[in-house]
């Protein structure tokens, strides 16, 4: 017998209170954040869902695992654990942890880009981007087109380009080109799988031109459960097995623990590369820590082992895709145009065609991101041109190309319930769009804008 109910699988252990803060507060704190999400306190909002990263609740098993916590400076019984948890699951000998993903990237990239080297991926995400450009280097997006049409219901929208791929490295030489990476899922792209058969297309790619080939693994779990939902052949394995394969497929990849490691901070950098890797723990004790801690306490290390275990268990990824789905099913049933098929970790509204009269220059997501607050309390977070617009040669911006409000669902944190009044925040907001009016930037920095611009009503 089939049931209709999502139901957690899991018992709620512990509660922590939401705050509602009502709608003269609401419009006060985006006031005073400059109408930029990122700037509210947490108990300006109802619901948070700016991302999923780091913002998950722990199980008992890993609250558990930090009361083994080894805090030795060096040698920590620890770090044994959490990098044979890490090469249990991606065959990669070299394990390098860090406080995040974020230092994972500007490791890796400190010691293999150059000005005027390339990086092609299927989309970058905001951190990586802005790694490759530090180092003076291009990132160059290849998503296949379906990738770029938030309407297009291709199962693996998050997929490379191969041919664009191929010529981009007949085009520039190899020598441009120190690594090819692949973002598992597609975060800017909507939380788009990338297939399995792209993967080994991808590999072939780079073993025909002698280059390395690195994973953004940040939810390579929720990507291996889509390739066992999506592809064909692959139903009857288990999403561990699906993850191995995929990493069997890199020479390395970069991870944020803070997504589908279940943990509230970490990452690391993994490979294949001996050399490489000894270049990158001698940036790593210069910028992190030593090798054995990585800028982690040996509690951090302990809840990330746990969580790689508990990530690929085949029920908790089948409640985490399904509750997505939920969501997702909920506003566009109710004519909210969104990114379809839904993804793994959030749902993503498509801003550029909810308000149409809202040019680019006026920043169509974030004024429907500061909107879903004002209405609600519910805080997301925009993947347009505040996040990826770029100055044009004649000073004037050019767009991202698309205008996404994401609403990232934490893992294990909301129920039923939470989202059933996201979904009202959402549709209430939705009915009024052609009222919602764009934001001017009067304040931004150099790099990762998102993170701190400031904004006013138009």
């Amino acid at each position: 017998m089939r049931f209709h109910t999502i139901i957690e699988p899991f018992r709620i252990h512990s509660v922590e209170a939401i705050s509602f803060p009502d709608e003269r507060q609401r419009e006060a704190a985006l006031v005073q954040a400059g109408y930029n999400l990122f700037g509210l306190r947490s108990e300006d909002v109802i619901i948070d869902l700016l991302t999923d990263s780091g913002t998950g609740a722990m199980s008992s098993r890993q609250w558990a695992g930090m009361m083994l916590g080894d805090e030795s400076y060096a040698g920590s019984r620890s770090f044994d654990r959490f990098k044979t948890a890490v090469q249990d699951l991606t065959g990669f000998p070299e394990v390098i942890p860090t406080h995040q993903g974020r230092a994972a990237e500007k490791i890796l990239f400190s010691e293999t880009l150059s000005a005027g080297s390339i990086v092609p991926n299927n989309t970058h995400f905001d951190t990586t981007r802005a790694n490759v450009e530090y180092q003076g280097a291009e990132a160059l997006d290849l998503v296949v087109p379906e990738g770029r049409d938030p309407g297009s219901l291709h199962p693996f929208k998050g997929n490379l380009d191969v041919e664009r791929l191929e010529r981009t490295i007949t085009d520039n030489g190899p020598a441009r080109i120190p690594l090819v990476m692949v973002t598992v899922t597609n975060n800017s792209g909507g939380g788009q799988p990338v297939s399995l058969a792209n993967l080994r297309a991808v590999r072939s790619v780079c073993d025909r031109y002698g280059l390395p080939l690195y994973l953004d693994a940040c939810r390579f779990a929720e990507n291996a459960y889509f390739i066992k939902l999506r592809e064909e052949g692959q139903a009857s394995r288990t999403p561990k097995e699906i993850a191995r394969e995929m990493f069997s497929l890199a020479d390395g990849c970069t991870f944020s623990a803070k997504k589908d490691g279940l943990a509230n901070i970490g990452g690391f950098l993994a490979m294949r590369d001996t050399e490489l890797a000894r270049r990158c723990r001698n940036l790593l004790i210069l910028t992190e820590g030593f090798p054995t801690y990585g800028g982690l306490a040996g509690y951090d290390l302990e809840a990330i082992a746990v969580g790689l275990e508990e990530v690929v268990d085949e029920e908790y990824l089948r409640y985490r895709i399904r509750s997505t789905a939920y969501l997702a099913e909920k506003v566009a049933g109710a004519g909210v145009p969104i990114v379809q098929p839904p993804g793994g970790h959030a749902v993503y509204l498509d801003a550029k065609r909810l308000l149409p009269h809202v040019p680019p220059s006026q920043y169509p997501a974030q004024a429907l991101a500061v909107e879903l607050y004002r209405q609600g309390g519910v805080r997301g977070v925009e993947i347009g041109s505040v996040m990826f617009g770029r100055a044009g040669p004649d000073g004037t911006e050019i767009p991202g190309p698309m205008e996404l409000v994401r609403l990232a669902i934490p893992r294990r944190t909301y129920t039923q319930s939470h989202i059933d009044f996201v979904s009202e925040i959402v549709i209430a907001t939705a009915e009024r769009a052609t009222e919602i009016r764009g934001l001017r930037m009067i304040e931004q920095a150099p790099w990762l804008r998102h993170f701190t611009a400031r904004f006013e009503p138009v």
